[in-house]
């Protein structure tokens, strides 16, 4: 088992590591199998989202917050797990862009489309296997 690290208790989530991973799963087969580029990228970002607090609620342990200041998934993994930094880094770009195309007001390529979807499908495998959840 792996040490934990205490994050504030208002930012864990509300699901366990199985729950997280079986809407990675849902989100990623909606962005494979999504008609418009926007409605792709967004699908795969929330996905990819939902396996990142998958290791939050795997590794991390509450602890009393101070202040109630709103910490973005990616910096709590990047605490929990360091190991995936340069994942929350891709991820974290993404973020204003997934936000805009679910209110429908970005522009998104194919190739912006296909690359996050990809990204994404093998950001949950290797948490899978982190987690040892692999199916």
């Amino acid at each position: 088992m792996r040490a934990t690290t205490t994050v504030p208790a208002h930012t864990l989530p509300h699901r366990t590591p199985i729950e997280l991973m079986h809407l990675a799963h849902r989100g990623l087969a909606e962005a494979r199998d999504a008609d418009e580029h926007a409605q792709q990228y967004a699908a795969a970002h929330l996905a990819a989202l939902r396996a990142a607090a998958a290791v939050i609620a795997a590794r991390a342990t509450p602890a009393p917050a101070r202040r109630k200041q709103i910490t973005s998934v990616w910096v709590l993994l990047s605490m929990v797990a360091p190991e995936l930094t340069p994942w929350s880094t891709f991820f974290s770009a993404g973020a204003a862009k997934r936000s805009a195309a679910e209110a429908g007001i970005a522009r998104v390529t194919a190739e912006e489309a296909e690359t996050i979807v990809q990204q994404a499908g093998r950001f949950i495998e290797l948490i899978e296997q982190m987690l040892d959840l692999a199916a």
